[in-house]
C-alpha cells in the first residue's frame, strides 16, 4: 500500500512541506552564513552576529499574520517558490555587499554598516522561513494534530538538511552551486510526480525548475564572475572546509586569500621573521616540525638552517593545490625537497603520535576564533612541550602593535602569555608589528652576540633579518617593556575550557571601529569571593521569584519554558560544539553530522512526549506537570556531567558529543512540547508564541554563550549558569 493512500493527499502535501522547511532552513543557514563571513574577511564576532540576527527575523516571521489565520496549501507552495527564489538573489547580494555599501577594497565597511548589511541581508529569508513553519504548522495542526508533532517532522528535515551540509561539503562542492542545489530542491518538492497543484503554480514552479537547471550548468562561471567582483588581478577561488581560498596576479606577483583577508604574498618576508628568529635560539635544528604556514614561504627559510629532517603538517588541502597550480616555482620547489615530508593532518591531532623535535614552528592563524585560538592554549603548549627534546625550542607569532598597547591587546597577548610560560620554564617575546614569541624549558639567550654569531655561521641569505635586525630586537626599549607588560597584566591563562584569548581578539577589532572601547578595563573578576558568592545566591533567589511570578499567567509561563529550552539548549550546543572542535579539530568535516543528530533528538523528543501525553491522559493538552520537572532536572544533570567531563577530559569524541547533542536536542524538544501540550486548548493558538520564544531564547544564548559566558567564565561555569537556571525553571511549573 502506498502511502499517499494511507494519508490524505493534502495532509501528505503539509508533510512533505514541513520537511522541506527543515531541510531549507538548516541548509540555507549554512549557505548564508558562509557567504557572510566570507563577506567580512572571516570575523567570528560577525558569524555570531549573524546567527543571532537570523533567529531574531525567524522569531519574527513566526510571529506576524492573524493568530487564526490557516492558509491554503497554494499559499505555502507560494512561498516555497519565492524561497527559491531568494536563496540565490542573497548569495549575489552578500558578494556584492562592499560595492552596494561603499566599501574601500581590502578595508572594512564602517561597524553599523556591516550590520545593518547582515540586517538587510536576513531579513527577507528569515522572515518568510518563520512565516512558513508558522502557517504550514497551523495547517498541519488544524486536522487534528499538535504543534509537538509539527515541530519533530521539520526537525527531521533539519536532520537531512544537515546531512546534505556534509555530503557537499565532503564532495568539494562550491558553496553557490550548493545554492542552486537547494534552490532546485524546494521547486522539485512541489513538483513531485502525484502532487496536485493549481495552474498559478504548477507553471511558474515547471518554468524555475529549467531555469534553476540552466544556471546549475553555468554555476561555476557565475560563481568566479562574483567573486571576482571583490579582487581586482583575479585567478582562481575555491571553497573549503575551512575557509574560501582565492588568488590573485599583479604583474607576477601572486596574493593569497583566506575569506577574502589577506593570507600571504609571494613578495612578502614574513615567513623569515618566525623561522629565522627562532630557529637561531637552537644549537642544531635537525629535526624540525612546522604547523601551517609552509606554503607562505616557511619551508623555504627553513631549509636555509639544513635540518635533516621537516615535517610539515597542512590542514588546508585546497590551500596546496592551488599553491602548486599557480604559484611561482620558488614556492613549490620547496614542498619536493626530499628533507621535507608533509602531512595533511590537524595539527594537534599529528602531535599525539609525532617524534620529538629540537624546533617546533607554529604558523597557524591568529587566535581570533574558536577554530584558531585552540593553537594558542595552554593545552596545546604542554603537547608540543611532549614533542619537544630537552633543548627543544617553541616559536609562533602573533601580530599586534609596535609602539603603544591599547588594553586589549595586552589582555590578549597575557593570556597567550601566562599559557605558554605555565608550561615552558623560559619565553623571549620579541618587539614589532609581528611579536615573536619564543619558549624552551632550557634557558634562552638574552645575548644578540650570540644569536649573530650562529646566523652569521650558517650563512644565510634572507631579504629582512640581518645580524643588526637581530642585535636591535633585543636591545631597544620596546623588548623590556614587553616583558614588564606581560607581566604586570592581570589576565587569565588560555586554555581550552575557557578560551579567553578570542574574545579580546575580537574586542581588538571591534575597536577598531569604536575607537572609545580601547579605555575600557575587562580584566577578569575574581570569581570566588565572598561578594561573587553573594551575588550568585542573591541572582538565583531572584529568577526563582520571578518565575514564580510569571507562572500566574499561564500563557507567559509557556513561552518562558519554550525562552528557556532555546537558551539553554545553545549554550549548551555551542560549549559541545566548541569542545569537540578544540579537542578534534575536523568541526568543519563533521559540524553536518553534529547538527544531524541535534535535529534528530530535537524530532525524537517532540514526538515522544506527544505519544506520553497520549498515554498520560489519552487526549492532548492534560500532560502531568512531572514530566516538564523532569526534562528541567534532565538539563541540569546534562550540565552537571558535562563538568565532569570537563574535569576528567573525557566526552572528547565524535561519538560522545554525538550523544550530548541528541540528547541536548531531545530535552529542547521535549520543553517545547510539553509547553505546547500542558493545559492548551487550541494547538493553533500556541504556534507563534512559542515558536518565536523558541528561538528568541536560542538568539540569547547563541549571543550571550559565544561573546560573554564562555570566553570570559569558562566552560564549566557557564555549564554551572545553565544547571541554575534550569534547576530554578522548576519553579515555572
Amino acid at each position: 500500500m502506498k502511502f499517499t493512500q494511507i494519508i490524505p493527499s493534502k495532509e501528505t502535501s503539509v508533510i512533505f512541506y514541513l520537511l522541506a522547511i527543515g531541510i531549507i532552513s538548516i541548509l540555507g543557514q549554512v549557505l548564508l552564513l558562509r557567504e557572510l563571513t566570507v563577506a567580512f574577511y572571516g570575523i567570528e564576532l560577525i558569524y555570531i552576529l549573524a546567527i543571532g540576527v537570523w533567529l531574531f527575523w525567524t522569531a519574527f516571521g513566526a510571529v506576524v499574520g492573524r493568530r487564526g489565520y490557516i492558509p491554503s496549501v497554494a499559499v505555502i507552495s507560494c512561498l516555497l517558490l519565492i524561497f527559491s527564489i531568494l536563496l540565490p538573489l542573497e548569495v549575489v547580494f552578500i558578494r556584492g555587499i562592499r560595492i552596494f555599501f561603499g566599501g574601500i577594497p581590502g578595508s572594512y565597511l564602517p561597524f553599523w554598516r556591516q550590520l545593518a548589511a547582515i540586517i538587510v541581508t536576513l531579513l527577507p529569508v528569515g522572515v518568510l522561513l518563520g512565516l512558513l513553519f508558522q502557517w504550514t504548522a497551523k495547517l498541519y495542526i488544524n486536522k487534528n494534530r499538535t504543534l509537538a508533532l509539527a515541530y519533530g517532522i521539520e526537525s527531521i528535515g533539519g536532520l537531512l538538511g544537515g546531512l546534505a551540509s556534509t555530503l557537499f561539503l565532503k564532495a568539494g562542492v562550491q558553496n553557490f552551486t550548493i545554492v542552486i542545489l537547494c534552490s532546485l530542491l524546494t521547486v522539485g518538492i512541489l513538483l513531485l510526480p502525484g502532487k496536485k497543484q493549481s495552474k498559478r503554480i504548477f507553471y511558474p514552479g515547471i518554468s524555475l525548475f529549467c531555469l534553476f537547471l540552466f544556471v546549475l550548468g553555468i554555476s561555476q562561471t557565475i560563481d568566479r564572475q562574483m567573486t571576482g567582483w571583490n579582487h581586482a588581478g583575479f585567478v582562481d577561488s575555491r571553497d573549503s572546509p575551512y575557509s574560501r581560498i582565492s588568488i590573485e596576479e599583479h604583474a607576477g606577483q601572486f596574493v593569497i586569500f583566506e575569506n577574502d583577508a589577506l593570507g600571504f604574498e609571494t613578495e612578502s618576508a614574513a615567513a623569515e621573521e618566525l623561522a629565522h628568529l627562532a630557529a637561531i635560539n637552537h644549537h642544531d635544528p635537525n629535526q624540525v616540525l612546522l604547523l601551517g604556514g609552509g606554503v607562505e614561504g616557511g619551508i623555504k627559510e627553513v631549509l636555509k638552517h639544513l635540518p635533516q629532517r621537516l615535517d610539515y603538517v597542512e590542514l588546508n588541502t585546497v590551500l596546496l593545490d592551488l599553491v602548486q597550480k599557480f604559484l611561482p616555482e620558488s614556492y613549490q620547489r620547496p614542498l619536493k625537497s626530499e628533507l621535507v615530508t608533509l602531512y595533511h593532518s590537524d595539527p594537534r591531532n599529528f602531535l599525539k603520535n609525532a617524534k620529538t623535535y629540537d624546533l617546533i614552528l607554529v604558523g597557524m592563524p591568529e587566535p581570533s576564533s574558536g577554530q584558531s585560538n585552540r593553537f594558542y592554549t595552554r593545552e596545546f603548549f604542554m603537547q608540543c612541550e611532549a614533542k619537544l627534546k630537552p633543548d627543544g625550542v617553541l616559536g609562533f607569532r602573533l601580530r599586534s602593535s609596535e609602539n603603544i598597547w591599547t588594553r586589549f591587546i595586552s589582555y590578549r597577548n597575557t593570556s597567550i602569555y601566562r599559557a605558554l610560560t605555565s608550561v615552558f620554564s623560559d619565553v623571549v617575546v620579541l618587539p614589532g608589528v609581528t611579536n615573536i614569541f619564543i619558549a624552551s624549558n632550557t634557558p634562552l639567550t638574552r645575548n644578540p652576540s650570540l644569536l649573530m654569531e650562529r646566523f652569521k655561521k650558517r650563512n644565510i641569505k634572507t631579504r629582512l633579518i640581518t645580524q643588526a635586525y637581530i642585535r636591535y630586537l633585543y636591545t631597544n626599549d620596546r623588548f623590556f617593556d614587553i616583558a614588564k607588560r606581560l607581566n604586570s597584566t592581570n589576565a587569565l591563562p588560555n586554555t581550552d575550557i575557557r578560551p579567553v584569548c578570542y574574545r579580546y581578539s575580537s574586542m581588538i577589532w571591534l575597536s577598531k571601529f569604536i575607537p572609545r572601547m580601547i579605555n575600557l578595563d575587562i580584566s577578569l573578576p575574581a570569581l570566588k569571593t565572598q561578594k561573587a558568592v553573594v551575588s550568585y545566591i542573591t541572582a538565583i533567589f531572584l529568577m526563582i521569584g520571578l518565575f514564580l511570578v510569571v507562572r500566574r499567567w499561564l500563557r507567559f509561563q509557556r513561552m518562558m519554558l519554550a525562552a528557556i529550552a532555546g537558551f539553554i539548549g545553545m549554550i549548551l550546543e555551542t560549549m559541545f560544539i566548541l569542545y569537540y572542535q578544540v579537542k578534534s579539530g575536523i568541526l568543519f568535516q563533521n559540524i553536518g553530522i553534529l547538527l544531524m543528530v541535534f535535529m534528530a533528538g530535537l524530532a525524537v523528543g517532540s514526538i515522544l512526549i506527544m505519544e506520553l501525553a497520549k498515554l498520560q491522559m489519552n487526549k492532548y493538552g492534560s500532560l502531568k506537570k512531572s514530566v516538564g520537572r523532569s526534562l528541567l532536572i534532565g538539563f541540569g544533570l546534562l550540565n552537571a556531567a558535562f563538568i565532569g567531563s570537563l574535569n576528567f577530559n573525557y566526552l572528547a569524541g565524535l561519538w560522545s558529543i554525538s550523544i550530548l547533542m541528541f540528547i541536548t536536542g531531545f530535552l529542547v524538544a521535549g520543553i517545547f512540547a510539553f509547553a505546547s501540550l500542558y493545559r492548551v486548548d487550541d494547538q493553533k493558538n500556541v504556534v507563534s508564541p512559542l515558536y518565536a520564544a523558541d528561538l528568541i531564547g536560542g538568539c540569547l544564548g547563541s549571543l550571550l554563550g559565544s561573546l560573554i559566558l564562555i570566553p570570559l567564565l569558562g566552560m564549566e561555569l557557564s555549564a554551572a549558569i545553565g544547571m541554575i537556571i534550569s534547576l530554578a525553571a522548576i519553579a515555572l511549573i
